[in-house]
């Protein structure tokens, strides 16, 4: 298997979701704002208008409202009527839902992966957490990070888990900024990195259920630790 040392965080292999029934445009321009969502442009909370959007895409009304109208189903923006659409705001509930379905299927996922990894897989990983661990602010971590575990469920076949995981990855990516900025601020980054290796480890050794284990826990301390920031939620 081939990975591209320089995959983006808003590359479209890595965010966009399958085109089901919406125009080229619309999926187009949905690419793009989700795109600058997962890199930070629009922050939870942010309007987005859809004249600003018309402009940026050289575009009409109507493929920006089916943008909205994709990325609304995804999660990642909140429309309200006769109001506007805001960046979708971190909610308590839905963290921890979306947490737990992460999980169980994320492990799941990387086990399928595990056998498929290549020597070659497993040393482009190994520069990544060496760059994670070197990165000068969360956004570099975050588009690392995402590149590394995105890595890691790549190579196997599947019809629909790894659809599913990329939808989740996207939708709890300000939950995942919001945790890396706690960590960074208290000095607990160094779990996360340990984790990164124990992974890399695992995979290695070809020990699939290992490699599962590491992964849920170091999933499930992103979700206990916003749950000790109650504050995080506040809006």
């Amino acid at each position: 298997m081939h990975f591209d040392n320089n995959t983006p965080a808003g590359d479209a292999a890595s965010t966009s979701t399958k085109d089901f029934g919406h125009g080229a445009a619309g999926s187009r321009i949905a690419n793009g704002i989700r795109a600058s969502i997962i890199e930070g442009a629009y922050l939870p909370g942010t309007r987005i208008r859809q004249e600003d959007l018309a402009e940026r895409y050289a575009a009409s009304r109507v493929p920006v409202r089916e943008a909205l109208r994709i990325l609304e189903d995804e999660g990642l923006v909140t429309r309200v009527a006769n109001s506007g659409t805001w960046v979708s705001q971190l909610e308590l509930a839905e963290c921890e839902e979306l947490y737990r379905v992460r999980e169980r299927i994320e492990p799941l996922l990387l086990s399928m992966n595990v056998p498929l990894l290549s020597e070659a897989d497993l040393d482009w990983l190994d520069d990544l957490v060496l760059r994670m661990e070197s990165a000068s602010n969360a956004e570099e971590f975050l588009a690392l990070d995402r590149t590394f575990h995105l890595a890691t469920y790549s190579a196997a076949d599947t019809t629909m888990l790894r659809d599913t995981v990329v939808r989740l990855w996207n939708r709890t990516h300000h939950y995942r900024r919001a945790f890396t900025v706690v960590a960074r601020a208290h000095g607990d980054d160094a779990a996360v990195f340990l984790d990164h290796r124990l992974l890399i480890a695992a995979m290695r050794r070809r020990d699939a259920d290992e490699a599962e284990d590491v992964l849920y826990r170091h999933i499930r301390r992103t979700r206990v630790e916003l749950f000790r920031h109650p504050a995080i939620f506040e809006h």
